[in-house]
């Protein structure tokens, strides 16, 4: 497993200078982005639209992700050690005690 990468993919960009709706927009008009194994520790997301990106492997330690809406997300093989999860929908192939897991233990999240 490789470390968590900071990119230079400009939609990941968007996301490390906290400009998540400008994200949104450039999403929304078909903009491809690369967010796999990517570094999103301490990032504020909350108002991320989630939805078909490819955010497997990803390092979410300590991130803001309430409310975030992860179900059509892939996140497999990601780590949300201490993260703020409140009110975020995971995928339904995560198990509760695998997401518990991971952000007690910033273990990864393996899809059953």
């Amino acid at each position: 497993m490789s470390k968590p990468k900071i990119s230079q993919d400009p939609m990941y960009q968007l996301l490390r200078e906290g400009l998540v709706k400008e994200f949104n927009q450039r999403k929304a008009a078909g903009e491809a982005c690369d967010l796999k194994g990517c570094d999103f520790s301490r990032l504020d997301l909350r108002e991320l639209d989630a939805s078909g990106l490819d955010m497997s492997d990803g390092y979410f330690r300590m991130a803001d992700l309430r409310g975030l809406d992860l179900r059509n997300t892939r996140i497999e093989g990601a780590s949300f050690a201490s993260a703020n999860i409140s009110g975020t929908y995971f995928p339904k192939e995560l198990r509760a005690e695998e997401i518990e897991l991971s952000v007690l233990h910033g273990t990864r999240v393996r899809y059953r």
